[in-house]
């Protein structure tokens, strides 16, 4: 079965300026799954055993988290034998927080969100939910599909943005833990219906969140639709891995593996241009802070207020692929991003 990409390698590298969002990610009837792999340096693994013994892997642990006018929202804590710990609601099926330990084994949550309901409620930056129907711009703010033209909700200038002014971010999802058998997660399903934000045909989507003993959180999207309709969920985490949010990640190491990337016009459209990343700002196929460059007068680091692109990963034949790789060099905490898509990493103001 055909895979596609989502990357969980959402680094807000911001040239001062203003936020916005790109995303690209599921097509139609075919299951997403991205894997992220928090690997710490040896010496943090060592120094953090004897923290790492005193936890146990439990099952999903459940617990109400508050109402929405949709009604009851929940939250779900995934904890593995080493203490890392990844929190999921079920509003938006949204990563709330991930907590892994530094070189030091001291834990601290790396992703941003907040503690309670509320705040997700007003927010407009898109905290760590699943973006849907359409991930990233769809142009103009409308498509053509069959032979006929729809129009969707302009909610990002001129285009339509992650699914229109109410996304699967903003819906209350159905919750299951999973069978022991298919891991240490959850599964979250929702039914949008024909029409939805002005889509085509009824859509079941499901994001199942699964942490592993490996320290190893991996997403996986899937749907299945009663139509021809278009079709891309992604994550929308960011990670910061000092684990304090205050602090600019402009000091991440950051490896892409990618030859080329994507160049946008002044709306953020993907000109549908490939180009090489040589002897550019978006060259990441060594390590670069991320914020070495991001001052360059560089036509696309304009555009995008800094980075706000894709990579086209290299990739040969099936399977999972490295896809990009983040390191924290005063915590010691690394992020590696493996993905099964052909697609691309987003590194994101």
């Amino acid at each position: 079965m055909n895979r596609l990409f989502l990357s969980l390698l959402r680094q807000i590298a911001i040239h001062p300026g203003a936020w916005q969002d790109s995303r690209v990610g599921l097509s139609l009837r075919v299951p997403l799954v991205a894997t992220l792999a928090m690997a710490t340096a040896m010496t943090t693994m060592m120094a953090g055993r004897a923290t790492a013994a005193a936890h146990q892997a439990k099952a999903p642990a459940k617990s109400s988290w508050g109402h929405t006018g949709d009604g009851s929202v929940e939250i779900y804590t995934l904890t593995n034998v080493h203490g890392v710990e990844a929190r999921i609601t079920t509003y938006g099926a949204t990563l709330v927080s991930l907590k892994a330990p530094d070189r030091a084994g001291h834990f601290k949550n790396i992703v941003l969100g907040f503690d309670a309901l509320e705040p997700y409620l007003g927010a407009t930056a898109y905290y760590g939910a699943t973006v849907g129907r359409y991930a990233n711009r769809i142009a103009k703010a409308r498509f053509t599909l069959d032979g006929k033209t729809y129009q969707l909700a302009a909610n990002d200038g001129p285009n339509s943005l992650h699914g229109g002014r109410r996304g699967f971010d903003k819906r209350i999802w159905q919750a299951e833990p999973l069978p022991v058998s298919q891991g240490n997660g959850v599964r979250l399903t929702y039914v949008s219906a024909a029409g939805d934000e002005g889509f085509p045909g009824e859509v079941t989507a499901h994001a199942v969140y699964r942490l592993d003993d490996n320290d190893d959180l991996e997403i996986e999207f899937g749907a299945t639709t009663t139509a021809a309709t278009p079709l891309n969920l992604a994550n929308h985490a960011y990670f910061n891995l000092t684990g304090d949010p205050s602090v600019p990640v402009l000091d991440h190491v950051l490896t892409i593996n990618a030859d080329r990337f994507t160049p946008v016009d002044a709306t953020l459209i993907p000109t549908g241009e490939l180009r090489a990343v040589a002897g550019t700002p978006f060259d990441f196929r060594t390590a670069h802070a991320v914020g070495a460059r991001i001052g360059e007068p560089d036509e696309q680091l304009q555009l995008g207020h800094g980075y706000d692109h894709n990579w086209a990963l290299n990739k040969a034949g099936a399977g999972i692929t490295l896809a990009a790789v983040v390191t924290e060099p005063k915590s010691g905490r690394s992020l590696e991003v493996r993905t099964t898509q052909a697609g691309r990493a987003v590194l994101h103001r």
